[in-house]
């Protein structure tokens, strides 16, 4: 993770949220005020974004202290005390509401990729992210994934080729598309081809690509595509793809699953701090 991002991310969210000041508790607590308190969680959870929580109050005020009993991707259970926290009062409570919001996501999506990873079970089927994250918030979303046992896939439209429906259609098909993909890129940046229908997994097939993405094809039409691939390329599913469907779809054989929902549907995890 780029620190110097990570800090210039978590700086303008502590701008946007305190603006000129907390006047709540800068009219109730000198500045000398002292509190203590704890991070409690209200649900079974994955913990994710702990160093984060951490690095929010280290930049607001170097006199917060924050005790870590626990790293990303331990599980804690309901009603458990993962940290405690102590410092100055106004500090600890203009830093809270950020500091949670960070916790809160990338804790909901590692619980959310790792309920997608188990039921995977033994299939070798591989979880994956997409590039739906929230604007500004990609780096940490991606890392949330692995937290929770998942993979990265292409972070940018830089990372490697993907040839989508909208660049099928736009250049004539996916041969054409493939080929003017080669013919600008280094040998050593892996195609991956979308298919909708069984006639462009053969497409795909003849043009040699690395992987093939299913999107939104039936589980028979998938199946069907799994057995014509015959390890001549990676197969990827994706479309529509919720934590119900993950089990039946390792099953048939596919490498990869790519869900979207992982990133931009997970619920934000139960997370407490409270003053003692």
């Amino acid at each position: 993770m780029n620190k110097l991002v990570l800090d210039q991310l978590l700086r303008q969210a502590l701008i946007e949220d305190i603006g000129q000041g907390d006047i709540t508790s800068e009219a109730i607590f000198s500045g000398n005020h002292e509190s203590k308190g704890y991070l409690i969680a209200k649900r079974d959870m994955v913990l994710a974004g702990l160093e984060v929580f951490t690095r929010v109050f280290s930049l607001l005020d170097e006199n917060v202290k924050v005790t870590l009993y626990y790293v990303d991707g331990d599980r804690v259970q309901s009603g458990q005390k993962f940290a405690h926290i102590q410092g100055p009062t106004r500090s600890l409570l203009a830093g809270e509401r950020v500091a949670l919001n960070f916790l809160q996501r990338l804790t909901g999506i590692a619980n959310e990729t790792n309920r997608y990873v188990e039921a995977c079970g033994g299939s070798g089927t591989i979880i994956v992210d997409t590039r739906k994250t929230t604007p500004g918030l990609r780096m940490l979303e991606k890392y949330a994934v692995t937290v929770g046992g998942g993979k990265n896939h292409r972070y940018g439209l830089d990372s490697m080729v993907l040839i989508k429906d909208n660049h099928i259609k736009a250049a004539g098909g996916i041969l054409t598309a493939v080929q003017k993909v080669r013919d600008h890129i280094s040998p050593f940046i892996k195609i991956e081809v979308e298919v909708e229908e069984m006639q462009q997994v053969h497409d795909a097939l003849t043009a040699g690509v690395d992987v093939i993405m299913l999107d939104n094809m039936s589980l028979p039409m998938i199946e069907e595509a799994v057995r014509v691939i015959n390890h001549q390329a990676l197969v990827e599913v994706s479309g529509n793809i919720t934590g119900e469907k993950i089990a039946g779809l390792a099953s048939r054989g596919v490498n990869i699953i790519s869900s979207g929902a992982l990133t931009h549907s997970a619920k934000a995890a139960d997370i407490s701090m409270r003053l003692e």
